[in-house]
């Protein structure tokens, strides 16, 4: 019998492992509005961001396209747009997308009603209203074919690519293997391992796609003057025991599993429905690439640490897995798993694989994770490539 998980049917298909009120400021200079308004109304969560303005054409089309994915997602069961009036972000587009997607929504208009007391207000009424219109919805039982599941690695030591990476990548496999979609990023951490992946490709077209994303990334840097190979790793990464990009590249794909990669996903690119292992377009810090997976559809995200990084995501769970026994001993309150049974000698990959499988249905059938329990969900931003101007 195929695996389950309990979530919220939502008008499009998509299925949610949380039911909350996405409150999505559409520029940076809403985002006081929006929070103030999440802070009001329960069950409500803000999406802030420091883009929509003073930003070149390709960027404003990225930054709305992202604001799309993300009211969109699954875990949204309605949606608050903070509008300023004057933003470079395409407002009547992110709305038709939303009124498309069948989930309740509203706008508030912070020049239109007369200011930021006016809109607060206003907005505290309208998202009161969704709040409750959503309140009611139960959860139903779905296999994971309905899943997507996002990856991440960060605050990474020499712990992370021998344990909590190999924990996420057995999870990865068992979860390609029933149909289920999963992501995973961070061109940066490609550096030096690129060519493994693009032997994993599904045709030689997303083999020459990986290597592309690994140099414009390189190029980038270079345009800059710096060289990338030498910039990393991190000075905690060194810290911690990593001492190429090389290295830790081979750790960090670990966490991708071994199953045959389908393709690669532009940064603002929904997954739902494909099925199989993909690539998103994302760089390596934590805030940028957390969103570009919710904007993949990602109900979860799997993190592996092995220094220990906290932080989670505004409107989807994020499980902390840690390679380190010792990072675990000491932010046990953070971390939701200890990989470190694993270089103890303790657990074998797949034991702590396994405990992790299971600990990754029930958050999706609602158990919160640790970051959830102390609301530490709120770091997000949207990975640009241009200048602003």
């Amino acid at each position: 019998m195929a695996d389950m998980f309990f979530g919220y049917m939502r008008p499009d298909g998509k299925v949610g492992s949380r039911n909350y009120v996405a409150v999505v400021p559409s520029v940076v200079c809403a985002n006081e509005v929006a929070e103030a308004i999440s802070n009001q109304v329960m069950n409500c969560r803000p999406l802030l961001h420091h883009q929509g303005c003073c930003q070149l054409p390709p960027d404003l089309e990225r930054v709305t396209d992202t604001l799309i994915s993300l009211a969109c997602h699954p875990n949204a069961g309605a949606v608050l747009v903070v509008s300023l009036g004057c933003e470079g972000t395409d407002v009547d587009r992110l709305l038709e997308a939303v009124a498309k997607s069948g989930k309740p929504y509203d706008i508030v208009r912070i020049q239109e009603i007369g200011g930021t007391a006016n809109a607060i207000a206003d907005g505290i009424k309208k998202a009161q209203r969704l709040s409750m219109a959503i309140s009611g919805l139960q959860r139903e039982a779905f296999d994971l074919t309905h899943f997507v599941m996002g990856i991440k690695c960060g605050g990474s030591d020499a712990t992370s690519g021998l344990a909590s990476n190999c924990a996420i990548g057995y999870v990865a496999d068992k979860i390609v293997d029933q149909g289920g979609t999963v992501m995973f990023g961070e061109v940066t951490e490609f550096i030096g391992a690129e060519h493994i992946l693009a032997r994993r490709a599904r045709t030689p077209e997303v083999g020459e796609k990986i290597l592309r994303l690994v140099d414009a990334m390189e190029t980038r840097a270079k345009s800059l003057g710096c060289d990338m190979r030498k910039g990393q790793p991190t000075p905690g990464n060194i810290a911690g025991g990593l001492t190429t990009i090389e290295e830790k590249s081979l750790g960090a794909i670990m966490k991708s599993g071994s199953r045959t990669i389908e393709g690669v996903l532009e940064y603002p690119e929904m997954s739902a429905g494909k099925g199989g292992l993909w690539i998103k377009d994302t760089p390596g810090r934590e805030i940028e690439i957390l969103t570009g997976m919710a904007a993949g559809g990602a109900q979860c995200i799997t993190f592996s640490t092995g220094r220990g990084a906290p932080q989670g995501f505004p409107i989807l769970p994020v499980i902390k897995i840690c390679g380190n026994p010792n990072t675990y001993a000491r932010m046990s309150n953070d971390m939701d798993l200890n990989a470190g049974l694993i270089i103890q000698g303790k657990s074998s990959i797949e034991e702590v694989g396994e405990v992790l499988y299971q600990k990754l249905l029930r958050t999706l059938s609602g158990e919160q994770c640790k970051g959830e329990s102390i609301y530490y969900s709120k770091s997000m931003d949207i990975y640009c490539m241009g200048p602003v101007i």
